[in-house]
């Protein structure tokens, strides 16, 4: 057989390293590097060409009955008659009888393996996949460098498919001893097998290592690569480290599940200020999205002491029907014009809310703006509609406001009711100060009456 004939076999078997690795990465999700060649592996996984290189290994060669074979098997793969490949691959190994009288040598028994390992993988027999991979690297010497790389790799990956995760770091640990200047990829992929493990401190250590080899090598950094590295601070609960990441996430690769948890640690950590010019950055940035979002804001804008931008926010999500028309949010609303001196706006808001609400805090709220804003009339139905429908804290503080409203319209025997009202209630409350405040009022109302009366006397 000619060597140019062996090295275009040999390109053709290595290829189903190739095929294999496209579909760990299309079935799996696992980050393999593309390009598995003869003698290339290291290329595939981030070396690079100019390090200084071991010598060739020289191999056993292969038979010209063996290639057949071997290109036979091949024929059936491509023609996706996977079982025909095994057959015609597993009678070669037949031949064997478990070691005696074997006409092949190490290199063909290690590329009868490979072709069989191949077809188990495409047949989702994962641990026969294995098994064959591993009577590869059994062969030793006798196989091509390009080839023991290329499994050793292949089996790192199958054995975390498979869950083998021990056995995964044995194989990559001894691909990176191999490897000439390995690229940052298999210390990402020791990571993520050290997560699956729940081992987290040594996974923070892979992906930590990897992203420097990335910075060292000036490659971009993927985003998955931060955020599982920000996971594994959180769940080690390093919330520094957790900042620290979150500022490179949404600097780099800005979304708003990353400004959501940055503004949640800096609260959880006290950096209340940082919250929220971490929420407002996010906002007119135009990632805050969600009714969680812009209520979140909004009550931290409240907190800050800034209603009126608190106010506008609430607006915006109410504009936009990001944020339902409740009676939770409306008051919310009502609250930070309210809080502005913005009554005017402050009133239809509480008018909407509090027609929606089941109980009469809203219409509470409501009569104390219409009382402050002289509109007494409109402050007496607010008050009543407020006693109607209940659930109030102190009823004898909304009559007291009643009172004073139906007082400014000069009603004074509705006025006096109410104030009654309000000094039984607290009397049964046992609330002394509203008592006193109530039967102040009765007393100031009677003599005010018994002056008018006089004053008609007189006339």
């Amino acid at each position: 057989m000619t060597s140019t004939a062996f090295r275009v076999l040999i390109k053709r078997f290595c290829g189903l390293g190739v095929a294999l690795a496209a579909a760990l990465v299309m079935v799996f999700g696992i980050e393999v590097a593309p390009g598995f060649t003869v003698g290339g592996a290291e290329a595939a996984f981030g070396q690079e060409d100019e390090q200084p290189r071991q010598k060739t290994r020289r191999v056993p060669s292969m038979s010209e009955a063996t290639f057949k074979k071997l290109a036979e098997a091949q024929e059936f793969i491509d023609a996706k008659d996977l079982n025909g490949a095994q057959a015609v691959l597993q009678g070669m190994l037949d031949r064997c009888r478990g070691g005696r009288n074997c006409r092949y040598n190490g290199n063909e028994i290690g590329q009868i393996h490979n072709m069989l390992g191949f077809v188990q993988f495409s047949k989702e027999d994962y641990g026969a996949a294995i098994r064959h991979y591993q009577e590869v690297i059994k062969q030793g010497e006798d196989i091509p460098e390009g080839l023991e790389t290329t499994t050793l790799y292949t089996l790192a990956q199958l054995c975390f498919v498979d869950e083998r995760y021990n056995d995964s770091l044995h194989y990559m640990e001894i691909w990176i001893s191999k490897a000439n200047n390995p690229g940052p990829e298999p210390h990402i992929f020791m990571g993520q097998v050290y997560y699956q493990m729940q081992d987290y401190r040594s996974a923070v250590g892979q992906i930590e290592r990897g992203i420097a080899v990335a910075n060292e090598r000036s490659t971009p950094i993927k985003e998955n690569w931060w955020a599982l590295l920000n996971f594994l601070y959180f769940e080690l609960e390093n919330w520094p480290k957790v900042l620290e990441i979150l500022e490179i996430l949404v600097r780099d690769f800005p979304k708003r599940d990353y400004w959501i948890r940055l503004a949640g640690i800096q609260g959880q950590e006290g950096m209340e200020k940082q919250q929220v010019y971490t929420m407002m950055a996010a906002y007119e940035a135009g990632f805050l999205t969600r009714e969680s979002d812009l209520t979140t804001l909004a009550g931290l804008l409240m907190q800050e002491e800034v209603p009126i931008r608190a106010a506008g926010v609430m607006e915006h999500g109410f504009d936009e029907e990001l944020i339902k028309r409740t009676d939770k949010n409306l008051r919310s609303f009502g609250q930070a014009y309210q809080l502005s001196q913005e009554v005017d706006k402050a009133i239809p808001v509480f008018e909407e809310a509090a027609k929606l609400a089941d109980d009469g805090k809203i219409y509470e709220s409501l009569a104390q703006l219409y009382l402050e804003d002289d509109k007494f009339s409109q402050c007496v139905s607010a008050a009543s509609n407020a006693l109607d429908k209940g659930g109030l804290r102190k009823p004898q503080s909304v009559q007291i406001v009643r009172g004073m409203c139906e007082y400014n319209r000069d009603r004074l025997t509705p006025a006096r009711s109410s104030f009654v009202a309000c000094r039984n209630e607290a009397r049964r409350e046992r609330d002394q100060s509203n008592q006193r405040i109530c039967q102040q009022w009765i007393t100031f109302i009677d003599r005010e009456v018994r002056r008018r009366q006089q004053l008609a006397s007189a006339l």
